[in-house]
């Protein structure tokens, strides 16, 4: 597992542009037949990927958790962004088909990833943090829950959110969790943007050809820059920095949250006009 230590704001204004992209994007995960996974010291976030193909992978328990199992003292929000596969979580079986989800509570071991399809393997998609608590294992159905529309196709960020691990649904002791997808013609995500210092936030974005990028603004909301990402690359998101940004075509993005409050419109919005 990587570790990986995030800048601070005043670090940030200096660096380059590969030492930024080094520091808050994750580029290469989801390679076949791995179960890849990096350690942030950022809330103590742990992302990841299980690509399973050509057999099934168990998530590991690293040594730098120093812990009995991986989620001895975690819990674990799952995505399947790929083909259909499924979780075995303990003693249970959880079909995921594409874009469902699965939350994975504190003490479940093992845990092991497999694919319906080896043509068309699932491709997992994972984020923990710290739990001081259990919560019981759930499966998420996106199509059973009802998104929150918001923005425009005037302003080009028509877009569609649910919400997957969150206070008023599947519960979780930290995790928050969900997705965003973009109609056809929008392209921007988290526009007007906010910052909250009470909880970091990782994006995944996927659903991009080869060819398209998105430009993903961060930084404090008067000294922003922006990384190019491609498909199923992850940003981090400290507290201090702004999380937007604009693709080449529309797109979906998961969105994850960590830190003290779970509560999804504790933010400190952003005017556009205040932007730098």
């Amino acid at each position: 597992m990587k570790v990986l230590g995030l800048p601070d704001s005043t670090r940030f204004k200096t660096m380059s542009t590969q030492e930024v992209r080094d520091s808050f994007l994750l580029e290469s995960l989801f390679v076949p037949d791995a179960i890849d996974l990096v350690y942030v010291d950022l809330d103590r976030t742990v992302i990841g990927s299980a690509v399973p193909v050509s057999q099934d992978l168990i998530l590991p328990n690293p040594l730098q958790l120093r812990a009995t199992s991986f989620l001895e003292r975690r819990e674990l929000g799952v995505l399947n962004v790929g083909g259909p596969g499924s979780i075995t979580a303990g003693e249970i079986t959880y079909p995921l088909a594409s874009l469902n989800a699965l939350y994975i509570g504190r003490g479940t071991t093992p845990v092991t990833f497999r694919s319906d399809d080896l043509s068309n393997p699932a491709n997992f998609y994972l984020l923990s943090y710290p739990a001081h608590t259990t919560y019981p294992t759930s499966l998420i159905d996106l199509s059973t829950e009802v998104p929150v529309t918001l923005g425009s196709a005037e302003t080009a960020n028509h877009r569609h959110i649910s919400k997957l691990i969150h206070l008023e649904g599947t519960r979780s002791c930290q995790l928050v969790m969900g997705v965003t997808q973009l109609d056809s013609g929008s392209v921007w995500n988290t526009m007007p943007p906010h910052t909250h210092m009470r909880r970091s936030e990782v994006y995944l974005y996927f659903d991009l050809s080869s060819a398209d990028r998105i430009i993903h603004l961060m930084g404090p909301p008067q000294e922003t820059r922006h990384i190019v990402v491609a498909n199923k690359q992850v940003i981090l998101s400290p507290g201090w920095s702004v999380h937007a940004g604009i693709g080449t075509r529309n797109y979906k993005f998961c969105w994850g949250m960590g830190g003290e409050n779970q509560v999804y419109s504790d933010t400190d919005p952003v005017a556009v006009s205040e932007l730098r």
